[in-house]
């Protein structure tokens, strides 16, 4: 491999590597960020709505309290209580059993919002599971490299020898430097993922035993 082309090729791996060290710890950043305003949004929310005397206060609460995943769930549930006695028996959409039905918003909106609260994390686990190969590439391609200016020398000195093959090694190093962090980063988003979903499903089955939407009518 010509000379130009490997440290083409060497460079192309650290600048990967870079990229992947810079999205990392944007995205870890990111989620921090997103996880403790969600939490703070959903303290405050829970405070004000579960404190609420009745379901009609509760439908007119001020809507910058609706910033969380938690009250997202309570809108879409109060917003469909109100179209249900709006539109039913005038469309299908609404024919069928209330409780059912609108424990198929919530759950609809649950799934959103799990989704929302796990973007970013398929990219963490990438980085985490590609990063060591990557660097792994560039040594592969530095040691070759070495290896043909050791043979060219014509020297099998450890002077000669240790020199470009230790800085063949450090795209390795590069590589596990930048995963571990990922996948750290990853297993620990992943469990406040978990947790978040728990407290949606609890949240989900108090909301509907509050609004009681089997005594809804049918007909």
């Amino acid at each position: 491999m010509p000379d130009q082309t490997t440290h083409f090729v060497i460079d192309a791996t650290f600048y990967t590597l870079m990229i992947f060290s810079v999205l990392t710890w944007t995205l870890i950043f990111f989620k921090i960020w997103q996880f403790a305003t969600n939490n703070l949004n959903n303290k405050k929310f829970n405070d004000v709505f579960w404190n609420a005397r009745n379901l009609e206060q509760a439908k007119h609460l001020p809507a910058e309290i609706f910033n969380g995943t938690q009250s997202h769930l309570a809108y879409e549930g109060l917003l469909w209580l109100d179209q249900y006695e709006r539109l039913h028996g005038k469309s299908f959409n609404y024919t069928g059993n209330p409780a059912e039905l609108l424990e198929q918003t919530l759950r609809n909106q649950l799934q959103k919002e799990q989704h929302t609260l796990e973007s970013g994390l398929t990219l963490l686990a990438s980085i985490g599971s590609t990063a060591p190969f990557v660097g792994l590439f560039g040594t592969v391609i530095g040691i070759m490299h070495a290896m043909h200016d050791i043979t060219a020398s014509g020297s099998t000195s450890l002077d000669v020898v240790a020199g470009p093959i230790g800085d063949a090694l450090v795209a390795t190093a590069i590589g596990i430097a930048v995963a571990v962090p990922a996948v750290l980063a990853y297993n620990f988003f992943l469990r406040r993922v978990k947790l978040q979903r728990q407290q949606l499903e609890s949240f989900v089955g108090h909301f509907l035993l509050a609004v009681r939407p089997e005594t809804l009518p049918t007909e």
